[in-house]
């Protein structure tokens, strides 16, 4: 009797050690791949220090928290070389999708417009969307019209029925410069032409 609960109590040791050599493989494993890359790394945070071409993108959760070595930021995150470690550093504003800094946005998420570095869900006074795409251009407002140019036909004042005359507007330099969208410059309407030239010369309409 006693030799078969001997046994027994051998099989149960052989079983627990056999389960603890399997977790330690297991978490050696996952311990290794959260690893990649990194130089340094502990076993409850992950990397601490990656090697010198990638970056070590750190994000909580809960209380606790984690690091992992990328070779790029990802979205809500750009990317800071420093002397010791690069980092991913995250975008200030929560809309934006990529940024060039902490405080300016270069790509917002859905349903937000992009002005100057900036999220909105709405393009500001003054702006409006750019067709097709989820920028804010500023919108312009020419100068006056001139008045109507001469009615004229092929470079002709006369000799026709019919002509063309045409008027424009100044486009502001500011807006020049920003290549901002605006209305129309030029405008044309058909207009009547003397017929009959000085001089007696008549062309036909």
């Amino acid at each position: 009797m006693q030799w078969i609960i001997f046994m027994l109590l051998l099989f149960i040791s052989s079983m627990e050690m056999l389960t603890q050599n399997r977790w330690k493989k297991q978490a050696s494993a996952s311990l290794l791949e959260n690893c990649t890359g990194c130089v340094l790394c502990s076993e409850d945070n992950g990397c601490i220090t990656c090697h010198h071409r990638l970056f070590l993108l750190i994000w909580r959760d809960g209380i606790r928290q984690y690091g992992m070595c990328v070779h790029t930021c990802p979205p809500g995150y750009f990317g800071v070389r420093g002397l010791e470690v690069n980092r991913c550093t995250k975008c200030r504003s929560p809309s934006c999708e990529s940024c060039f800094s902490r405080d300016f946005c270069m790509k917002c998420k859905d349903k937000f417009y992009l002005y100057k570095g900036q999220c909105f869900r709405q393009c500001p006074p003054g702006t409006a969307a750019q067709p097709g795409t989820s920028e804010c251009q500023e919108t312009c407002e020419p100068g006056p019209w001139s008045e109507w140019s001469a009615c004229t036909h092929e470079s002709r004042t006369c000799g026709c029925k019919w002509g063309v005359e045409t008027r424009v507007r100044e486009l502001p330099e500011a807006a020049r410069e920003e290549r901002t969208a605006c209305p129309a410059l030029l405008e044309t309407r058909r207009c009547r032409m003397k017929k009959h030239c000085p001089g007696g010369e008549h062309r036909a309409a």
